[in-house]
């Protein structure tokens, strides 16, 4: 699925539309594209629908942040600053945080070669050619494991 996205406030609907179509199981969401692309502010936007208090911020430098909501876990890793010897540290934590129930983003995801797990959906971020403000969001599903999130997802966006 494509999306184009012409402001923050775009956005911002994006990422409810995201919001409204989790549910208990969680998912490994990875996200990918240029600096300034939109990855960490999207993910700021899904936090403060899941009434996250905490200034949201990227973890390139604490490569992850936690935070607890109502509705389940959230783990925010950020994979820019780790070498390949730096993501043998970070592997096994990727599969945990794979599991049922969790929520967790991975900004930079290419980084981890092949050892992101294969339940994850992918949201691959880029800037349009013809307006630098104007973003464009691709969703993949990467093995058809979260059928029933995009189909939800779907319906959500048709309403924007």
């Amino acid at each position: 699925m494509k999306f184009i996205v012409k402001s923050l406030e775009d956005t911002k609907k994006l990422a409810n539309a995201f919001f409204n179509s989790l549910n208990e199981k969680g998912l490994f969401v990875t996200l990918t594209g240029d600096i300034g692309a939109g990855k960490t502010q999207f993910v700021r936007d899904v936090l403060k629908f899941m009434n996250v208090k905490e200034n949201v911020t990227s973890p390139s430098f604490v490569i992850l942040n936690e935070y607890k909501t109502d509705l389940m876990p959230v783990y925010h890793f950020d994979l820019y600053r780790l070498e390949h010897k730096g993501l043998k540290s970070v592997v096994d934590e990727l599969r945990e945080y794979s599991k049922d129930g969790i929520l967790t983003f991975i900004e930079w995801a290419d980084f981890a070669y092949n050892e992101i797990p294969s339940n994850s959906l992918k949201i691959h971020i880029s800037y349009d050619e013809d307006d630098i403000n104007t973003r464009i969001f691709e969703f993949s599903d990467v093995a058809d494991e979260n059928g029933e999130f995009l189909n939800k997802f779907k319906k959500e966006t048709e309403k924007l």
